[in-house]
């Protein structure tokens, strides 16, 4: 009998399932973990899933002025 495929959808939905256990770990470990970094992970976890993460600024070069793209296109001759 040929397996089921899984589809993309298929794992996020299975994955979803887990949010609750994965939330109560992680908030565990965010104020138990035995070291800083472990809950300094932890927290930045809890928080991008909660809030996303911050916008990041698009800017020039060296942080000034607008953005310049440059597109070249390169023809081959036969």
């Amino acid at each position: 009998m040929p397996r089921k495929k899984t589809t993309i959808l298929d794992l996020q939905s299975a994955a979803r399932g887990y949010t609750e256990m994965a939330l109560k770990v992680l908030s565990g470990i965010g104020s138990n973990g035995e070291s800083e970094s472990a809950r300094v992970s932890a927290s930045n976890s809890l928080l991008q899933r909660g809030w996303g993460t911050a916008a990041q600024p698009v800017t020039g070069e060296n942080g000034e002025g607008d953005i310049r793209i440059t597109m070249r296109t390169f023809v081959e001759k036969i």
